[in-house]
């Protein structure tokens, strides 16, 4: 997902320009995550007085782990950007700029062809949009705790007696009311 705007760079302050794309830029998002449909979306540049802004919305869809029954999990992503990025050198003389006034990041940084590279930045939405804890579906039940069986499937013929050994002479205890 990259952009020349070297024109842009050479125009006043308020220009914009806009595009529209789908690209295929990444496969994994994380270690467990991978995107199962390109990244398309719609970004306006826009010339500021220190660099561009870009301004726009990204879509795609995921397939991540349920973090309770480690079937899959799919979810569409929709996240807005705007960040600022800032020229390198300057577009008339080639001089280098000192950057660092502007920014910390070198992810928002515009190289030295004029190249305005969005690709980390939607990679870092994408990933704050994800779910803390995914889900297959609201009602997912889980795996059993002792056998590791799918309670999504229906029951099981597991038998939950995980009784404390502190307390274990007790089980033969009867109270007469």
């Amino acid at each position: 997902m990259q952009f020349n705007v070297s024109g842009l760079l050479k125009g006043p302050v308020g220009a914009t320009r806009e595009y529209d794309f789908e690209e295929r830029v990444l496969e994994h998002l994380t270690d467990d995550t991978e995107l199962i449909r390109p990244i398309s979306g719609h970004v306006q540049l826009m010339r500021t007085r220190e660099g561009i802004l870009v301004t726009g919305t990204v879509h795609t869809r995921a397939e991540t782990v349920c973090s309770r029954c480690l079937a899959p999990a799919y979810y569409d992503l929709d996240v807005h950007i705007e960040e600022e990025y800032y020229p390198t050198v300057e577009v008339y003389t080639g001089a280098p700029i000192p950057w660092q006034e502007f920014t910390d990041d070198e992810a928002l940084l515009i190289d030295a062809q004029h190249i305005l590279d969005i690709t980390e930045v939607v990679r870092q939405d994408l990933i704050i949009s994800l779910p803390m804890k995914p889900l297959c579906s609201e009602s997912c039940k889980g795996l059993c705790p002792v056998c590791g069986a799918d309670l999504n499937k229906g029951p099981h013929e597991c038998v939950e007696e995980d009784i404390d050994p502190r307390w274990a002479a007790l089980a033969g205890f009867k109270v007469e009311p």
